[in-house]
């Protein structure tokens, strides 16, 4: 596995938003990690919406993004038969296209590590090898 760790939207909203329920959690939990922080466009759009209340929290992402805090890996369309296919797979939950990027990633940059809030359904999804993300915060 490479070192380091993806990024989904929760984590990123509650660490900026100080009144988020999961702030100190997310905040513990985010001095804990080593090695490069990873996510997708679409998390980063996700949690940009949800801070919409607070165009400062929204510069604060996306100066994260900027200084490389967070890596941002690229999605393109040759990307799309596997995500469209974890989304077929999980559409029970369903999955949403923003975690099948996660996913998608995980699998084609050998991460299996995520920073996540939606400990259930990272619980449930599987890396190609059938092996299960490990959670920060853990399960």
């Amino acid at each position: 596995m490479t070192a380091g760790t993806l990024v989904d939207a929760g984590p990123l909203v509650a660490i900026l938003h100080r009144d988020d329920k999961d702030h100190g959690l997310c905040v513990e939990a985010f001095k804990t990690l080593r090695g490069p922080l990873f996510s997708t466009w679409m998390p980063i759009t996700e949690a940009m919406y949800l801070l919409g209340f607070s165009s400062r929290a929204q510069d604060a992402l996306l100066e994260m993004v900027a200084r490389q805090a967070i890596r941002v890996l690229p999605i393109g369309i040759g990307d799309l038969p596997e995500i469209r296919a974890f989304m077929a797979k999980y559409r029970d939950l369903p999955m949403d296209f923003a975690d099948a990027t996660l996913v998608h990633i995980a699998n084609r940059e050998k991460i299996g590590r995520i920073f996540t809030l939606d400990r259930r359904d990272f619980s449930v999804y599987r890396l190609s090898e059938g092996r299960s993300f490990d959670t920060v915060p853990a399960l």
